[in-house]
């Protein structure tokens, strides 16, 4: 949730990210009359509360006539606290649900616009000119028994399929590299929970406009975690944290679940667009103002993963209307996939401020040893789709694909081949 602080002192801060976002700006102010009403229900009901304690003080010394006119009085003040405590309840779950309608404050940075409207920070590489007609991931997948799409789909329907033999082999170099580099950064290595309670999944900001995107069991009232960052959001959820030696930071290896509404007719083929894959997802905990240079940081450990793997790619500085409810800003990482003529998003990291630990209450101590908001942040080192590629960019003539020297170690072997 947004600092309320900021909405009392710049409301126009806030209509302005909502402009930026494409999102209605009435929130804001719907918002500003809900906390107003909660303010003054909790002033009248602290107010009455006093006035009752003060007459329970006078009834006790009063005798006679004056004590039953003060008991009296007291019944009629007892109706009025239960009627202002009931007024206060519901000021305040009113106001909870505004200030969950609204997404957190975008970064002054950020480009306005949709999807389309990112800006290109840099471009690294030059995409490769091949001297025979690049065949695309799930081809080369095919031919080097490493990809099953139709028994994916026999067992689970659209949108699965197996990793078979080198195809399982590569992902888990792929996603150990990116585990050894995280060990090798500072971050603790985590294999979390797949599985949060409702409360956590909210507590992120998945609920609200991409709640479509969940899987949910009901029956256990729990949610399948579309990124790992979810678990490791929730893993301080109520604490106060020692931030004094800087940062805490985790990686979570993880499976992930995505429902993909929305996207009917979007990359039904291959593995670009799937319901579940295996990621490394980069998580930090630190003080707001060390934020923005710890999502430069993670975007360096991304672009560090990225030229370990030999594919060209470009970072673009997403638009505020693509910018998920929690993030104030976005940075993706995008490669270039050789059988599409463009650059496919591979990788993205966020700051989201205050917002996702102010939902989940987790704090830290300032210098004066007062509890303060953390920042969370996520970035992520490699996923399945990385698989896409790392094929593709290094095909070769003959079908096959030559292995990054990073990778061989924890593969076993130079090259793949059919």
């Amino acid at each position: 949730m947004i600092d309320l602080k900021t909405l009392r002192e710049d409301p126009e801060a806030v209509r302005a990210s909502q402009r930026r976002r494409g999102e209605d700006e009435r929130l804001v102010d719907e918002l500003r009359a809900a906390d107003e009403r909660r303010r003054a229900a909790v002033a009248r009901a602290d107010s009455l509360r006093a006035e009752q304690k003060q007459l329970g003080r006078q009834v006790g010394k009063a005798r006679g006539e004056e004590r039953d006119r003060l008991l009296a009085q007291g019944k009629e003040l007892a109706a009025d606290v239960r009627a202002a405590e009931a007024e206060q309840a519901e000021a305040e779950t009113d106001l909870t649900e505004r200030h969950t309608l609204v997404p957190n404050l975008v970064h002054p940075a950020v480009p306005a616009g949709g999807e389309d409207d990112y800006v290109v920070l840099k471009e690294v590489g030059t995409p490769q000119t091949f001297d025979f007609e690049p065949a695309d991931h799930l081809d080369l997948g095919v031919r080097l028994g490493a990809l099953d799409i139709e028994r994916g789909a026999k067992v689970s329907g659209a949108r699965f399929y197996f990793l078979t033999g080198v195809g399982a082999q590569l992902q888990l170099a792929l996603l150990n590299l990116a585990a050894a580099q995280a060990t090798a950064s500072g971050f603790t290595l985590m294999i979390p929970p797949v599985l949060v309670r409702p409360e956590i999944m909210a507590g992120t900001g998945f609920l609200g406009a991409h709640a479509g995107e969940v899987y949910r069991l009901a029956e256990d009232d729990l949610y399948l975690v579309g990124t790992s960052e979810v678990p490791l959001a929730g893993y301080h959820a109520d604490e106060i944290l020692d931030l004094s030696a800087g940062p805490l930071r985790y990686a979570g290896w993880s499976s992930c679940f995505r429902r993909e509404a929305g996207s009917y007719g979007k990359d039904t083929r291959g593995i670009i667009r799937v319901h579940q894959f295996d990621k490394v997802e980069m998580f930090v905990y630190c003080r707001p103002q060390d934020a923005e240079a710890e999502h430069a940081r993670l975007l360096a450990w991304e672009e560090e993963m990225l030229a370990k793997i030999e594919v060209p790619y470009r970072v673009i500085d997403v638009a505020g209307g693509d910018l998920g409810t929690s993030a104030s800003r976005k940075f993706d990482c995008e490669a270039w996939v050789p059988s599409q003529g463009r650059y496919r998003e591979l990788t993205s990291t966020s700051n989201c401020t205050t917002f996702q630990a102010r939902r989940l209450s987790v704090r830290y101590r300032d210098e004066d040893n007062r509890p303060r908001t953390a920042a969370t942040l996520n970035g992520t080192l490699a996923t399945t789709r990385w698989l896409v590629a790392l094929l593709e960019n290094h095909q070769q003539a003959d079908g096959s694909v030559k292995v990054p020297a990073a990778l061989r170690p924890f593969l076993g072997r130079d090259v793949l081949t059919p």
